[in-house]
């Protein structure tokens, strides 16, 4: 473990790793000790690493056998109170600071080791996924927690949508986590406290943190698909549009409009076909595209638009 700096503080590194798999988005895990999944983290040792980025890859690989292609910085996360599912337990636990990192690949690699493992995001988030019928008693725990507070009434209102005047935001993931942590509506909130859960509560709980980690890669996934080009970092070179359409959904949480999907996608000019059909889609052979890559004069490159909801 890394000795830190006198005062007190210990740099820790987090890496979410995301692609897609059996049109599901799922995220690299590896085990902590108290048999929560965890997200893959290392110390960061101003010593031995040369870069926060060199010691992350590093770690990554040694947890799980994955090589990380390109990430980006996603956050840094130092609230008092916060401790690594790897740090030493006891009084002189030094306050920990740990910097995330979002990774994307469009490969689900097998042949993990140390117990890694690809999760669904939507075990942890079930309540991301709007495709699905939302769970009525969510909405009920939410309004029995404000107690008539309108504070508190508006904000459960408006993030979760629980009345028709409030329109679901994808992206406000982290929002959404935040405030069932508030409500005690998160198993970690309770942990946290030292306390049992008095009744089951919805999404696996990770270590540490982790889950709001996580929930702040999804939001940010969510919002750079609508202004990058982010979907394909998790498909593979050839692709259907029916399998881009799921894999958007599958980052979403939202079930798109099929036409209305494909005329956007042929708006931006991201795609091109390669006139190879693929038999592999359950009925008749589906045309097989590629991406197109940046604009070579501009570097422009947009997202990806995601029709209403069907």
């Amino acid at each position: 473990m890394t000795q830190g700096a006198e005062d007190g503080v210990r740099i820790g590194l987090s890496a979410v790793v995301m692609t897609l798999q059996t049109r599901k988005a799922v995220v690299l895990t590896t085990p902590a000790e108290d048999g929560a999944r965890a997200l893959p983290f290392g110390p960061f040792d101003p010593a031995r690493d040369r870069t926060f980025e060199r010691a992350l890859r590093d770690f990554v690989t040694a947890q799980t056998g994955f090589r990380l292609g390109f990430v980006e910085q996603l956050y840094t996360f130092g609230d008092a109170g916060r401790a690594s599912p790897r740090a030493t337990p006891g009084p002189g636990r030094r306050r920990e600071v740990s910097v995330g990192y979002l990774a994307l690949t469009p490969d689900a690699a097998e042949g993990q080791v140390h117990d890694a493992r690809w999760d669904a995001v939507f075990d942890y988030f079930p309540w991301e996924d709007r495709r699905l019928p939302a769970a009525p008693d969510l909405g009920e725990r939410l309004i029995s927690w404000a107690e008539g507070d309108e504070a508190r009434l508006t904000r459960a209102r408006s993030l979760f949508a629980l009345t028709p005047d409030h329109r679901w935001n994808e992206e406000r993931v982290l929002e959404r986590y935040e405030l069932l942590y508030e409500a005690r509506l998160a198993s970690e909130a309770w942990r946290d406290a030292g306390r049992p859960a008095p009744f089951p509560l919805p999404g696996r709980p990770m270590a540490s943190d982790h889950r709001r980690i996580l929930a702040t890669a999804l939001g940010r996934l969510r919002s750079k698909l609508k202004y990058r080009p982010v979907l394909f970092d998790l498909t593979p070179g050839l692709f259907t549009l029916s399998q881009l359409q799921a894999g958007a959904e599958a980052v979403s949480g939202l079930g798109l409009h099929k036409q209305n999907f494909r005329r956007g996608v042929e708006r931006t000019g991201l795609v091109e076909p390669t006139g190879q059909m693929s038999s592999a889609t359950g009925g008749r052979p589906a045309e097989l595209f590629r991406f197109k890559g940046v604009d070579a004069q501009t570097g422009a490159a947009p997202g990806l638009s995601l029709p209403a909801q069907r």
